[in-house]
């Protein structure tokens, strides 16, 4: 067994424990802490009725249950409350005397040293599992978690002095974090979550966390838009525009600042498409590097990765049309590269839950060329009304009427894309439900 368990022990002995929010993450957390902890008192608090489903072997007795919409008023009575993701507080930290923490707080303060951490607004998920996919195949001993949705105390206690941790990062789980991976990725930033961040500045300043609080001799790649001034510490930039970053892709080369040889991505033997993918691709080239991942080993790895499903997934053909799934995109920079990146696109469905973000770069993207765009939900309507007077352009309210319209009207040898530059809570559960509803029905036409 590592240190970790002992540092849980002694970070929760004796006191007073809330675990804010019971969805995967919490579940997580209580499992840990009931299992080898001693805290004076424990309480789940959510919004939702609390149900200890998923939960195998650990006891569910006295335990104090808040629940509802006063859920968060009592935190004040305990000395650690372990803040989930998705949890919004009411108060911030410094309005309340308890201490606010979570999974990936006290995880990164054992392990951090082994970490990669990874955010960004959009590639974050197939970034974290390309890299992980690289190195397992490499023979390294490498563990994927965090947002990608594997809790970061569930691998805890398999971790030894070698293990590799690879780590996507959510801005949500940033937000309040005081410690930072040894080796910090930066992808991109992208207006997006300003319905619970407020202002663009707000959501920037929480993703900074993942190299804010990075030490001596713990380095950062980050694309060079948007590199800081002045770095204290090891500082690499990466870009498919810039020739001057230290990692520079471009035309299916990687070029990393002081090696004399460029690797060709084998384009044609990898699965992931679109040209956006090299930057994953040169991201995944440069992190494994550092871990002495031999370029023929790399490129074995590459070839056998499988993309992500909803992430311009191939669903089937119908009708000699070509249907894909991308509703990861919740982002006008996404929904752009999708209609780029699949072969022949002819439509594209757009539209979900409005966050306010800007359109008009998607808006102007699709007034040039001439693509179908069907746009749905309340974001839709909001394109929709930007691009009236173009050509081709649809509304239709929801999801189900949006492929009936595109079977009826993407011509033959074409493909049609879904990539709803949109959230899409309060529709769906969640992206990958979305992606599910229209994928079944895709399959009824």
């Amino acid at each position: 067994m590592n240190n970790f368990i002992d540092y849980l022990k002694k970070y929760t002995e004796n006191k007073k424990v809330c675990i804010l929010g019971f969805g995967r993450e919490g579940k997580s957390t209580y499992s840990m802490i009931k299992k080898y902890c001693s805290p004076s008192e424990i309480a789940v608090a959510d919004l939702n009725t609390i149900c200890p489903i998923g939960i195998r072997d650990v006891d569910f007795t006295n335990v104090e249950r808040i629940e509802g919409s006063d859920y968060q008023k009592s935190l004040d009575r305990f000395d650690l409350v372990f803040k989930s993701p998705g949890i919004v507080l009411e108060k911030s930290p410094d309005e309340l005397k308890c201490k606010i923490t979570s999974e990936t707080q006290v995880f990164f303060e054992v392990f951090r040293e082994q970490t990669i951490g990874i955010t960004g607004t959009k590639g974050k998920s197939t970034t974290s599992s390309l890299i992980y996919h690289i190195l397992k195949e490499s023979g390294k001993d490498a563990y994927l978690a965090g947002n990608i949705g594997i809790p970061v105390f569930d691998i805890a206690e398999k971790l030894t002095d070698k293990s590799i941790v690879v780590c996507e990062l959510s801005c949500h789980q940033l937000e309040y974090m005081t410690v930072s991976p040894e080796t910090a990725i930066f992808l991109n930033l992208y207006e997006e979550h300003l319905d619970h961040y407020g202002t663009f500045e707000n959501y920037c300043n929480a993703k900074k966390n993942i190299y804010l609080h990075q030490k001596e001799h713990d380095c950062l790649l980050i694309n060079s838009e948007i590199a800081p001034e002045n770095y204290p510490h090891y500082l690499y930039t990466i870009s498919d525009k810039d020739k001057n970053a230290q990692v520079y892709v471009h035309d299916g080369k990687i070029k990393l600042e002081h090696h004399d040889d460029v690797y060709t991505i084998p384009t044609d033997r990898i699965k992931l498409i679109g040209i956006h993918n090299h930057y994953n691709i040169a991201v995944a080239y440069w992190a494994t590097t550092f871990h002495h991942v031999e370029e023929d080993d790399f490129t074995k790895a590459l070839c056998t990765f499988s993309p992500l499903a909803h992430r311009l997934e191939y669903v089937r053909t119908v009708d000699g049309v070509r249907y894909y799934d991308d509703s990861i995109s919740t982002a006008c920079e996404t929904a752009i590269e999708a209609v780029k990146s699949v072969p022949n696109a002819k439509t594209i469905l757009i539209g979900g839950m409005d966050r306010g973000i800007d359109y008009s770069p998607l808006v102007d993207f699709l007034k040039n060329t001439d693509i179908n765009v069907i746009c749905m939900e309340s974001s839709g309507k909001r394109v929709y009304d930007m691009l009236e007077g173009t050509e081709n352009i649809y509304y239709v309210p929801h999801l189900e009427e949006a492929v009936k319209l595109a079977h009826e009207i993407t011509p033959k040898n074409s493909s049609c894309v879904l990539s709803p530059a949109a959230a899409s809570y309060t529709i769906f559960r969640n992206f990958e439900e979305r992606g599910d509803a229209f994928k079944k029905l895709v399959s009824c036409l």
